[in-house]
């Protein structure tokens, strides 16, 4: 079984990943995951489609080498302590989260033998992705759903448990294209967390430790209010709009990189405070 130098490694995608052509995303998970070595499960409890999602994912996966490739369905929270998925799981050196309603992998596997299976490999090396609905779980709060293209209100995004591979951030995906940037502030305010991350269109977030690098083609938007100097969160009712001070923001596309512990970007290997946005 390949290990990834016990490194915690996710890869975490903006939704809408390439699969027909170079399939950068997906190639660098499979890399990370071992190469021709790799045993990937490909997790599908976020999509009623499980059966036709998994099997192009396979495709994907044995098309770019790895050694073995297997579906995990779980379609009830009965189904998250199987013995034959925890055994897959157990031999795992990289799980895929694929996507679809996220609110329906929490509600399976959230808490389930299952769910800390997979945490244990993922501390062991395991290498963890998702994209899309498998996107929004990775921190242990997430955006459920919420409103897209409108200001930030309180009303415009729900928020309820992720799974918690990332925590403290706040996390949207397919991010430009859907004009998500008010559903992210307002996440991000709700929670409350420091940062929050949006990530484009077949485009990731491949984090390492506590570092993280952009690739694809799109970028990923970081809005750090850890220095924000006001917010109207105690003074407004429900559908009145949201107001922030003092906020940062960074955009940063492939082949950037941001340090998670010192939430700045990194540029020619080392963290920077001159290169952030004001916002507000």
């Amino acid at each position: 079984m390949v290990e990834s130098n016990f490194k915690r490694q996710l890869v975490i995608i903006g939704g809408a990943e390439d699969k027909e052509g170079d399939s950068q995303i997906l190639r660098d998970f499979v890399r990370r995951a071992g190469g021709t070595k790799a045993h990937i499960v490909i997790m599908t409890a976020a999509t009623e489609l499980p059966r036709e999602v998994g099997e192009n994912y396979i495709r994907v996966f044995e098309r770019l080498g790895a050694e073995n490739v297997r579906i995990i369905d779980t379609e009830t929270r009965e189904d998250a302590s199987s013995s034959t998925a925890l055994e897959a799981i157990h031999k795992a050196t990289g799980v895929f989260f694929t996507g679809g309603d996220q609110a329906r992998i929490t509600n399976i596997l959230k808490d389930t033998e299952i769910d800390a299976a997979i945490h244990k490999r993922f501390a062991e090396g395991a290498v963890v992705a998702g994209t899309s609905a498998g996107a929004a779980v990775m921190p242990d709060k997430m955006i459920v759903e919420g409103d897209s293209q409108t200001h930030p209100r309180i009303e415009t995004v729900e928020m309820g448990p992720g799974l918690g591979f990332l925590p403290g951030v706040v996390i949207d995906q397919h991010f430009s294209q859907r004009g998500r940037l008010g559903r992210l502030i307002s996440a991000l305010i709700l929670e409350p967390a420091v940062l929050g991350f949006g990530i484009d269109e077949n485009t990731a977030m491949v984090v390492t430790d506590n570092q993280i690098e952009v690739i694809g083609e799109g970028a990923v938007t970081i809005v750090d209010e850890s220095e924000a100097t006001y917010n109207n969160m105690g003074e407004i009712l429900k559908d009145e709009s949201l107001a922030i001070c003092g906020a940062k923001l960074h955009i940063l596309p492939h082949g950037f990189k941001f340090d998670l512990k010192t939430r700045q970007p990194i540029l020619n290997n080392s963290s920077v405070a001159n290169v952030s946005v004001p916002v507000g």
